[in-house]
């Protein structure tokens, strides 16, 4: 079998969401590195549970807040959506960026909590609890390896935490003992913050996804390899 011409992946999301994105990217080569992982954050639950309606920008949040019964959810995205739909909320799906939920907001007619990570890009002009954590994790040797070896690798970023992260370790790991032909990147970023947050070495090539969704970073991803191969 003739070797696969596409570039690998390198997925740096929390290991569910990495499994879930090479599940839906048809057998394309993929490495896994979570560059980060979700971890609960003690808090007091009672405020959630109880609020006539929430806001989730970002799945990991739903199982805080307690059963939906029906409450309103506004929702980030349709990721977002889907769990909370799940947990019994009645979810109005917002547009994929936390900055676009701001007119739903303002037309909620109940209070509004928004539960969320410690690393919070974009803040709601809603009460908002620190629910989980995301704690940074090194590359893998496998990830490290990949990036050293010479031919492109594709690196979707999802997030301005994951983007700067990635960049750091990637740029920690070329300095000490930087390799002869390091890994041509061509980053893919599902939003202009997530690319300005990249903080490590210059890529090859840079492409925004046309929205911030995730079958928009599918889209970008075959866009820019067919671009190389054009």
């Amino acid at each position: 079998m003739p070797p696969d011409p596409r570039p690998p992946l390198l997925l740096t999301r929390p290991l569910p969401d990495s499994q879930r994105f090479a599940a839906r990217m048809d057998g394309w080569p993929a490495v896994i590195s979570p560059i980060l992982r979700i971890v609960a954050v003690d808090h007091d639950p009672a405020p959630l549970h109880e609020a006539p309606g929430l806001v989730f920008t970002s799945a990991h949040a739903v199982g805080a807040a307690g059963p939906g019964r029906g409450r309103p959810a506004l929702c980030v995205g349709g990721r977002t959506a889907h769990a909370a739909r799940a947990a019994g909320f009645a979810v109005t799906e917002g547009p994929g960026n936390a900055a676009g939920l701001g007119p739903l907001i303002a037309a909620s007619p109940v209070p509004l909590i928004h539960p969320h990570g410690r690393h919070l890009a974009h803040p709601l002009p809603v009460p908002g609890i620190v629910v989980y954590d995301q704690q940074p994790l090194p590359l893998t040797r496998q990830a490290r390896d990949l990036l050293a070896g010479g031919a492109p690798v594709i690196v979707p970023v999802f997030s301005p935490r994951s983007a700067r992260l990635l960049g750091q370790a990637v740029g920690a790991d070329q300095a000490p003992h930087p390799p002869s032909a390091p890994a041509p990147l061509w980053l893919v970023a599902i939003s202009p913050a997530a690319a300005a947050a990249w903080a490590g070495p210059a890529p090859a090539r840079c492409l925004l996804a046309a929205q911030p969704t995730t079958a928009a970073m599918e889209a970008a991803i075959t866009q820019i390899m067919l671009a190389e191969q054009s």
